[in-house]
């Protein structure tokens, strides 16, 4: 016997990188999936640095010291709304960042440079080249991979869709 208030919550991947501008336009969407869902939905934010973006492999490694320190998502997004400042300051606006938000910023310097999440973010890729991700933002929820990448119209929709559908299979 279930109960619906403890059924599992239907998981939302984003694959998504931190100097993608396309990246950052996805957020308006996120925000509205949270507020429809709430805790019914489980948004993850997975890695996906893409080679035209010099500071994305970076910005991902820090976006996982934030996740330690506390503040994961309040950092990814802090950094999506300045996408273009990343692109020209690179890791000092990460660290900046960090201290704008009260993390340990001199910790963010130090992970950056001895690497401790490298593994974490490498396996993210890894994990999103094997399921056909190929640019950011990609969506994957349920068994349906959705390119955000050249349009995001009308995803926000198939996403509620497909989620309302996962969640209608749980009662």
């Amino acid at each position: 016997m279930s109960d619906s208030s403890s059924a599992a919550p239907v998981v939302l991947d984003v694959w998504c990188e931190l100097e993608c501008p396309d990246c950052h336009l996805a957020l308006s969407d996120v925000h509205a999936l949270r507020a429809r869902y709430g805790d019914r939905l489980e948004v993850r934010l997975r890695h996906f640095p893409l080679e035209k973006h010099k500071h994305a492999y970076a910005a991902a490694q820090a976006a996982e010291e934030a996740v330690v320190q506390g503040k994961g998502w309040p950092y990814i997004e802090a950094v999506l709304a300045r996408t273009a400042d990343l692109a020209r300051s690179g890791e000092p606006l990460l660290i900046e960042v960090a201290g704008e938000l009260g993390l340990d910023a001199e910790e963010f310097d130090t992970a950056l440079i001895d690497g401790r999440h490298l593994l974490i973010v490498d396996a993210d890729q890894a994990e999103g080249k094997a399921i056909g991700v190929t640019g950011t933002p990609t969506y994957v929820i349920g068994d349906e991979r959705l390119d955000g990448g050249k349009s995001q119209e009308g995803l926000r929709e198939r996403i509620e869709e497909i989620a309302d559908r996962l969640l209608a299979g749980q009662g």
